[in-house]
């Protein structure tokens, strides 16, 4: 995979900015960290390869290796977690809204054990959580958007219905409408189960047809659902957005940009934190001040954003940043 420049790689300074979130105190201490992914494919060029790399970064600069489980559905998280711990896990990382629940009901049974869930929040006093503020990487990526957009409609294709993807939508409304007050926001769902996530099929389906509803661009907000959705954009000669990681690469000049959650840090930021003895129980919300959501642009879709385009958004980033722009989070 080519190495996407400036927005879509943060500098160390905004994985310094993560780390800080964790207050200083004590040394470094030994840990054995381990990760539950969410359901579905391990390197889905997306969300669960976002955790990946995180745990890789912290494997590489620390020589710790991090212990992994793939469940195939949600419902195998107690198992997945039950394998984790029973091979000494003491830092427990686990990615995904639907593990909050099982999470909550867990952690208590095991209160030497630091949790930390990302994407959702579950209360406990051996529980951190880490969610995004996805409405203001939306809100950016719906900038670009409308301002793409020859057709002046633009859509939005989400795994279900459920508040997490409400977020992305509501910021991709409101994004696109403050650079064009007449667009039109198509908003659609690949199924109503988390399985809406891994399914690419139907996720080109629904694609297909708000293209034929006149939509040009497509943010596609639908784990690994999003290669039908790419597919269909392609060959259909119109634009896609991709989310979580930099997915621009998977159809050069098909994809407008991706909205990027730093998955990534989260997962070795909860890690270092441990090991440093900073980790600290509790729920944190990263947004565009701690460089957590963005937007990419790199080699592959640089002929697709003009200069007045970056310029717009940087101006929405710097509004949103001052407080000047409120985003609301669609709940």
């Amino acid at each position: 995979m080519p190495h996407p420049t400036r927005r879509s790689v943060l500098s160390l300074g905004a994985a310094g900015t993560a780390l800080a979130l964790f207050p200083h105190h004590a040394h470094a201490a030994a840990i054995q960290p381990g990760l539950v992914y969410a359901a579905g494919q391990k390197f889905d060029k997306s969300f669960n390869e976002g955790a990946f790399t995180g745990a890789e970064r912290f494997r590489n600069a620390t020589g710790i290796a991090v212990s992994e489980y793939l469940p195939a559905t949600p419902v195998q998280f107690d198992q997945a977690a039950a394998s984790l711990l029973r091979r000494g896990v003491t830092d427990l990382v686990a990615i995904g809204f639907y593990y909050a629940t099982p999470l909550a009901r867990l952690a208590p049974a095991h209160p030497a054990v630091r949790f930390t869930l990302i994407d959702a929040v579950a209360e406990g006093p051996n529980i951190r959580c880490v969610t995004f503020k996805e409405q203001e990487g939306s809100f950016l990526v719906g900038v670009l958007a409308a301002l793409a957009s020859k057709s002046g409609t633009v859509g939005f294709i989400g795994a279900l219905d459920i508040p997490l993807i409400r977020k992305f939508i509501a910021g991709y409304e409101q994004g696109a409408r403050h650079a064009r007050g007449d667009i039109k926001v198509l908003v659609n769902f690949v199924g109503t189960t988390p399985a809406a996530f891994n399914d690419p099929a139907s996720g080109a389906e629904v694609a297909r047809s708000q293209f034929q509803r006149g939509a040009d661009v497509v943010f596609a907000g639908a784990g690994v659902s999003n290669f039908g959705i790419f597919a269909a954009a392609n060959e259909a000669r119109r634009l896609a957005i991709g989310v979580d990681s930099n997915q621009n690469y998977l159809y050069p000049g098909s994809i407008l940009t991706s909205m990027l959650k730093r998955v990534d840090l989260a997962v070795e930021s909860s890690f270092e934190a441990a090991r440093q003895g900073r980790w600290t129980a509790g729920t944190v919300a990263l947004g565009l001040a701690e460089s957590a959501v963005d937007y990419a642009l790199d080699e592959n879709n640089r002929d697709l954003v003009t200069t007045a385009m970056v310029e717009a958004v940087e101006a929405a980033r710097r509004g949103i940043v001052s407080g000047r722009i409120p985003v609301a989070d669609g709940s």
